[in-house]
């Protein structure tokens, strides 16, 4: 079985800087794409970054120019390096892995890690 398990969220001023690290377990195959999503409280969960197996990467506009998304190739494991942290950052980040594999497509979530930035 897949497993996602996010880390490195935790309590920050803003202005300041995380990084968050997602590991996977349980896969046999290299993950398409690997992202990152965020839910506010009251609010649907979004996307906040992707990279795809080759490398090509997609940022929300809200995070473009602070947040950095990477991935260690051959290790199913994806980074968010966030900086200049805003309030409005404040959310669960949840690591995400989805494509196509065996013909079949795949959508794994992580259990999420609060991200808190205070102003």
């Amino acid at each position: 079985q897949v497993q996602l398990e996010e880390s490195g969220g935790g309590l920050v001023q803003a202005g300041g800087s995380l990084r968050l690290s997602c590991v996977s377990s349980g896969s046999r195959f290299y993950f398409d794409d690997m992202g990152w999503f965020r839910q506010a409280p009251g609010k649907q969960r979004e996307s906040v970054a992707v990279i795809t197996k080759g490398g090509v990467t997609t940022y929300a506009d809200s995070v473009e120019g602070r947040f950095t998304i990477s991935r260690t190739y051959g290790k199913n494991t994806v980074y968010l390096q966030m900086d200049n942290l805003e309030p409005e950052d404040t959310a669960v980040y949840y690591c995400n892995a989805k494509g196509w594999a065996y013909k079949r497509p795949y959508d794994y979530w992580g259990q999420g890690t609060q991200v808190t930035v205070s102003s």
